[in-house]
């Protein structure tokens, strides 16, 4: 039978152990002896039944168990960090947490966010960047924004999402203005996982008789659109994605006809956070952006 734990003292040393990779340096950041770091976790593997650590003569390593269980502690101190610090403000509506994908936080959710902070200096807002997605009912995030396959009538969609071809400037030959769809087969064509969503632009802009370099495939949005603007070839992605880049000229669009696309994000709110002033202000303000963004879309 699993045997329950009894005392909770040991997590944070672990958890600090397992940060620093030894127990000399966690015991600096706690201001304890690494001697009492070591049994602190001795004692914590004994009560747990299995090693956390594997002990080498100049160093520690963590143990496959020790990773899963380092990054649970990790997740839970995080949270009850969280926690402290409002019921220590007393105030929960002076932070926002916010979860999203790595790509709409990076290039779309950061380069915007000075706007609403500018309209809501006293809140502390907090953007976590992950593709994984959260428990909204831990209390670590009051809001996240998601992609999905867009659901007809869903009340919280914040938009349906495009995907457009871009390429920086640079590309452009002496004296051309624009690249077209007849000039697509001198360029690498960029594109994410598959190349299913170049071949149903094509399509759909009978453009298909052609030879296509597809050699260059990425796992995210945000690394295209970065791959796009050095350069290396015309990507098809996000609008959403692409847009701060398209706004400020470091991207261009091929004008075409756009691809049906079924993907969006969509607002979802912790259940328990419903009607505070914090989620109305921040929902009004992405309506607000996403409203400033599709007057950009032009294909």
């Amino acid at each position: 039978m699993a045997k329950p734990l009894r005392s909770l003292s040991g997590l944070l040393d672990f958890d600090c152990a397992a940060r620093w990779g030894s127990f000399k340096l966690a015991a600096q950041e706690l201001h304890k002896t690494p001697a009492a770091i070591s049994l602190q976790v001795k004692q914590l593997e004994e009560a747990l039944g299995f090693e956390l650590f594997l002990r080498h003569p100049r160093h520690i390593t963590l143990t496959e168990k020790g990773q899963e269980l380092a990054a649970t502690v990790r997740g839970m101190l995080a949270e009850l960090n969280t926690k402290v610090a409002a019921l220590q403000t007393g105030d929960d509506e002076k932070i926002l947490r916010i979860s999203t994908t790595h790509s709409l936080a990076i290039k779309w959710l950061v380069p915007r966010i000075a706007r609403f902070t500018q309209q809501h200096p006293d809140l502390d807002i907090r953007i976590d960047s992950s593709d994984q997605l959260v428990n909204m009912d831990d209390g670590s995030t009051d809001i996240a924004l998601r992609t999905y396959d867009v659901v007809p009538g869903d009340p919280d969609l914040l938009f349906h999402d495009r995907l457009v071809a871009v390429y920086s400037p640079s590309l452009l030959t002496p004296g051309a203005a624009e690249i077209t769809l007849a000039d697509l087969h001198r360029y690498p064509l960029l594109h994410e996982f598959t190349t299913d969503t170049w071949i149903a632009l094509l399509r759909q802009n009978n453009a298909l008789k052609g030879k296509y370099n597809f050699s260059r495939a990425f796992t995210n949005f945000a690394v295209m659109v970065q791959s796009a603007v050095a350069g290396q070839g015309i990507a098809l992605v996000s609008h959403a994605i692409a847009s701060e880049d398209l706004r400020s000229g470091s991207l261009k669009m091929v004008k075409c006809e756009s691809a049906p696309y079924g993907r969006g994000y969509r607002v979802i709110i912790n259940r328990s956070k419903q009607g505070m002033s914090k989620i109305t202000h921040f929902c009004d303000w992405l309506r607000e952006e996403v409203s400033e963004m599709q007057k950009g879309l032009i294909c």
